[in-house]
């Protein structure tokens, strides 16, 4: 676990804050609240973002006196969280995953129902009535490319919807292959990048997403017979084959894949934009963005992204929690949407797209703004969050052999059938 002590500016008295501000994110700053020795913890579940919590905190140390504890850690959420409640010291802010928000929210977290947000987002969570999740951005998956290194060999400009299908995607590796470019393709080893990612797009994109998956629990799904497991999983050869690091790909490390793809040395990777967070600090060219998972498909899923709502906030409703805790965190959650520093800390210092209408988007990086296109024409195909917790864990390890010529495609698929048919239902 890490931990970081820090102090967080807070905005004063939100509900007058909300009417000086009229609403927008453009105002300014809120005058920084006297914290009255109030302090509050704040888990977060997504690493990329850890540093820039703690520096954002650090830089409004001097504006409040309400203390915040900044953790993280590497465990699964749920198993992490249930160690926190056993031992009586729930976090006051827990950020994590929207399924996470099912099964811990509903007993542990505040319904949030009246704050003034709501009125800003379609993506918060709601059970029975009651607002338990805080939408922290929107997020998506889907095939990174570096246009100008395209250009650079071709000689057009890159109009990523000219490669939709997947025999039009491996004409233009061809293409770059011709011109020079040895291995056009990365491929993550991760596998939460696999397992949790990649491969998710087999569920989300089925006709009947939930019919699908309950065949999975009863072990009916048959799916190296199944047309989009075999849609993907061709593409996903493709990309195998055209992998910089074809002959040892389990021992290609992220950083060095996402260096190559940011400066150039290749030209696509399936990610998120989430990947941002360390394409940024690479010498990256011009010309990043993200695609649509090429395929051969009549379904209209090769010209859409997948995502929607990512990283969810609840607020502790348990005795271990003051009232006075909870009104900070909540006013932490109105400084993050109707405060320009908030604002800013969200789509610049996080690159998130924000997921509230009041937040100008326009700073955002190359990756997300391709994120925020695809949602703006509603191409968006969305998310599966039930996977059981060890769920990328285990067909993530079934793909990484998959990904090393280990196993082949009948028993990539057997074994994640078998997976499938011994875990216990998410409920939701």
């Amino acid at each position: 676990m890490k931990k970081k002590i820090v102090a967080l500016a807070l905005a004063a008295a939100m509900a007058a804050s909300m009417t000086a501000c009229g609403g927008s994110s453009d105002g300014g700053s809120s005058a920084a609240p006297s914290g009255d020795g109030v302090s509050i913890t704040i888990f977060n579940s997504k690493v990329e973002v850890q540093d820039a919590f703690e520096e954002m905190a650090e830089e409004y140390s001097e504006k409040t006196g309400v203390g915040v504890e900044v953790y993280y850690s590497s465990d699964t959420v749920a198993a992490h969280m249930a160690t926190k409640y056993s031992s009586g010291d729930p976090y006051t802010l827990s950020m994590v995953d929207p399924k996470d928000i099912y099964s811990l929210a509903v007993e542990h977290g505040i319904d949030m129902s009246g704050e003034k947000w709501t009125e800003n987002t379609d993506y918060e969570i709601e059970v029975d009535g009651k607002v338990l999740g805080f939408p922290m951005c929107v997020e998506a998956r889907g095939l990174m490319y570096n246009g100008s290194a395209i250009e650079a060999i071709t000689g057009k400009e890159f109009n990523p919807d000219d490669y939709s299908t997947l025999d039009a995607f491996k004409g233009l590796l061809d293409e770059l292959k011709a011109g020079g470019m040895e291995a056009p393709c990365g491929i993550m080893k991760e596998d939460w990048s696999l397992g949790a990612h990649f491969f998710q797009e087999i569920y989300e994109e089925q006709p009947d997403v939930e019919a699908f998956i309950t065949s999975l629990y009863e072990g009916k799904a048959d799916l190296a017979n199944n047309e989009k497991f075999n849609s993907i999983i061709d593409t996903f050869d493709v990309l195998k084959e055209n992998n910089y690091a074809k002959s040892s790909p389990i021992a290609a490390e992220r950083e060095v894949s996402e260096q190559k793809l940011a400066e150039g040395e290749i030209a696509f990777m399936f990610g998120g934009n989430w990947d941002w967070s360390m394409i940024k600090d690479f010498n990256y060219t011009d010309g990043l963005g993200m695609m649509p998972l090429p395929q051969n498909t009549t379904d209209g899923t090769d010209k859409k992204l997948v995502g929607g709502g990512s990283k969810y906030f609840f607020i502790d409703n348990s005795e271990n929690t003051s009232d006075e805790q909870r009104q900070a965190a909540k006013d932490f959650l109105n400084w993050l949407i109707y405060d320009a520093e908030g604002n800013a800390f969200l789509t610049e210092k996080c690159a998130f797209v924000p997921a509230y209408d009041n937040i100008d988007a326009s700073a955002l990086d190359p990756l997300s703004i391709s994120v925020k296109n695809y949602a703006d024409q509603g191409a968006m195909v969305p998310n599966y969050n039930y996977d059981p917790d060890d769920h990328f864990s285990i067909v993530g390890a079934s793909m990484q052999k998959y990904l090393a010529d280990q196993i082949d495609r009948a028993g990539f698929a057997g074994e994640v059938e078998k997976y499938w048919a011994s875990a216990t239902p998410v409920e939701h």
